[in-house]
């Protein structure tokens, strides 16, 4: 039976990528992304499936409740899936108030929604489903040796970024019990690919790569993250909505444990590569070290660490492994390359996304 989803934070990096993958796997199914098109939300990342019939996109923050209410009513949406949120850790120390703002008070916005319109009203009293994206660091941080992060770790957020998430997780997971709301909710661990914003870690080593810019490292760099593809993420909460258990958390991870600045010096030489392999880069990008058979790994500067920062994230996939019968695609190797492939081919993207052009044609089309 085909389904109809609403799709929050769908013009961001890892709802969209999502957008991407349902709709090439459910081609009968109706998505309606809804996003505020904040800094991190980009409508150009849902440029590629904007002309699908059997894909809208709505303009509206999460916390327009009565919006959202219309919405689900109107177009009979069976399946919500919440990936919108404030997510860059940095701007959480800066600013919290914004985190607390969208991730607690935006997702019980949603919560309250979907209860009034499913449950309140009726409209579908059993078949339906309130699918929450969360994230490995509510569970804190590992030293060395521990074991990774299973559905049963409690919780110990550690910045105002997670802290927020982990509050979303418990009021989700309080309107399943309360008033049975039917529900789940995905924990991963740090998503990379494509339309990945460039503050992030991934994105930013790459495309200062090619301008000459330092590559800043956080104190020795040996912070250790758990690193999942963003199409394997997909994967994994396509798995949950199908096959999960209503009320259940279950854990999506690459396997793929790396420490930040191994990550850095792995896609310095694979930089360095393209540049030997495709004379047209050198072209295109004259000031990187690369084009002139220089090494990427001199533009590694360590920096003053951040505060609180988290030493390891691990995921334990067991769970999501057994029971959804769920395996990444994707090791590191394989998609650190796919990565670095679409970003050298997608440049007009990130340099819209980077000079901020893209909000020009927001205004224009929304405001």
């Amino acid at each position: 039976m085909s389904k109809i989803l609403l799709v929050t934070g769908g013009a961001g990096f890892i709802g969209a990528n999502f957008i991407h993958y349902w709709m090439k796997k459910y081609p009968n199914d109706r998505i309606i992304a809804l996003d505020a098109l904040t800094y991190a939300g980009n409508y150009a990342n849902l440029e590629p499936v904007a002309k699908n019939d059997n894909f809208s996109f709505v303009h509206c923050n999460i916390l327009e409740q009565e919006k959202v209410e219309q919405i689900l009513r109107e177009e009979k949406v069976d399946t919500l899936v919440h990936f919108a949120a404030e997510s860059h850790v940095d701007r959480s120390i800066l600013g919290p108030d914004a985190f607390l703002e969208t991730n607690i008070m935006g997702t019980h916005s949603l919560l309250k929604a979907a209860k009034k319109v499913w449950l309140d009203e009726g409209l579908l009293p059993e078949n339906h489903r309130f699918h929450h994206v969360s994230t490995d660091e509510v569970y804190g941080t590992l030293e060395p040796e521990d074991p990774p992060f299973r559905e049963d770790t409690p919780y110990a957020p550690n910045s105002p970024y997670s802290a927020s998430k982990a509050a979303s997780d418990h009021l989700v997971r309080s309107y399943h019990h309360t008033y049975g709301l039917q529900v789940s909710t995905s924990n991963c661990s740090n998503n990379y690919g494509p339309y990945h914003f460039p503050e992030k870690l991934i994105p930013l080593v790459i495309t200062n790569i090619l301008f000459d810019k330092p590559l800043p490292i956080y104190g020795d760099g040996q912070q250790i993250r758990d690193w999942l593809y963003v199409e394997d993420h997909a994967r994994g909460i396509d798995l949950v909505i199908h096959k999960g258990e209503v009320g259940d958390t279950y854990n999506i991870g690459g396997i793929n444990e790396w420490a930040n600045i191994d990550i850095v010096k792995l896609i310095c030489a694979l930089m360095d590569e393209q540049f030997k392999d495709n004379s047209e880069l050198k072209d295109r990008f004259p000031e990187a070290k690369s084009a002139h058979a220089q090494a990427s790994e001199s533009l590694i500067t360590y920096v003053k660490d951040r505060p609180g920062h988290d030493r390891r994230y691990a995921i334990d996939p067991n769970k999501a492994n057994s029971v959804l019968n769920y395996q990444p695609q994707e090791s590191f190797e394989t998609g650190i390359r796919l990565t670095i492939e679409w970003y050298l081919a997608n440049q007009q993207w990130w340099a819209s996304v980077m000079d901020g052009s893209y909000k020009e044609w927001v205004d224009k089309q929304y405001n």
